[in-house]
């Protein structure tokens, strides 16, 4: 495939009048998610979009929002600190074992096994159970799922929107979770029900659409850009240096396995930031990340 610097401009923006104004009735919020909704499923097809690492990105943003909501104070760097530098036997500390829990839930197809690796502390003919609960269109359904895995367990509510979105997913035909309730989904709404939680994850679902969709224009403008430059990196084992850019929301110099050593995976981060083609991440002069 040849990818031009001006891929993304071809990428199907989000109608207007699905963004503008705010939806008064559940049938205007229903319709409304129903249509970003397809508008996602357009661009999740899109091969100049990195599928992979949009979903990372996204499990980032999830974890984020997941830890807000049980008024922890991490944010995004320090979770990305939390796993990146994770070493064997270590803990990631109860926000870190969030950010792992989505990163495991959008690695793999969804299937109850990947779910049951993905959420360790769970039993796999429990989520099957609970993934049983939700019948119907795919918001109803996901909405059903969470409501059950919140009854059973009031104080996870990560993995009951992981599986929430795990439901959806299967719904809609997707193959892997893509992060939406997790994202969406404001923490007054958690103690809601019925029709109240559907309507809720009506307009959860279309905020985070709408930001997923704007991801992933970002990602394959940023993608576009590190192939482009691409070619001018000459070092032995770049290429498959680079191709952990386009699926990793983070990388560590040290996890640049293909080239030489240490110093000349450093050497390569720098020659990426300086072209323009990665991003340093943390502000930091030692123990850095980059990424698109």
């Amino acid at each position: 495939m040849t990818y031009a610097a001006d891929s993304f401009d071809i990428l199907p923006t989000m109608p207007s009048w699905v963004t503008s104004g705010r939806p008064e009735t559940p049938e205007d919020v229903a319709f409304l998610s129903g249509a970003v909704l397809a508008h996602l499923h357009l661009v999740l097809s899109r091969d100049d979009v990195p599928q992979t690492l949009l979903k990372a990105r996204l499990a980032l943003h999830a974890a984020e929002a997941c830890v807000t909501r049980q008024g922890r104070p991490e944010r995004a760097s320090e979770l990305r600190d939390a796993v990146a530098f994770l070493q064997p036997g270590d803990s990631p500390g109860p926000a870190g074992e969030v950010y792992l829990s989505w990163q495991r839930a959008v690695e793999r197809p969804v299937s109850v096994k990947a779910l049951d690796r993905a959420l360790p502390g769970l039993d796999a003919h429990q989520i099957a159970v609970w993934l049983d609960a939700g019948q119907g269109a795919p918001v109803a359904r996901a909405a059903s799922v969470l409501q059950a895995v919140l009854a059973d367990r009031p104080r996870d509510p990560a993995s009951a929107l992981i599986l929430a979105d795990a439901a959806l997913a299967q719904t809609l035909g997707w193959s892997h979770v893509l992060p939406l309730l997790g994202l969406g989904l404001k923490r007054a709404d958690l103690r809601k029900a019925d029709a109240d939680l559907r309507l809720a994850c009506h307009r959860a679902i279309s905020s985070a659409a709408a930001e997923a969709t704007r991801e992933a224009t970002d990602l394959a403008r940023r993608a576009a850009r590190l192939h482009a430059e691409a070619p001018k990196l000459r070092a032995r084992g770049a290429d498959e240096a680079v191709a952990l850019f386009l699926t990793q929301d983070a990388v560590a110099p040290t996890a640049l396995t293909s080239l030489r050593s240490d110093r000349a995976a450093r050497r390569f981060c720098k020659r990426l930031v300086e072209l323009g083609a990665v991003r340093e991440l943390t502000g930091r002069d030692t123990f850095r990340l980059y990424g698109l």
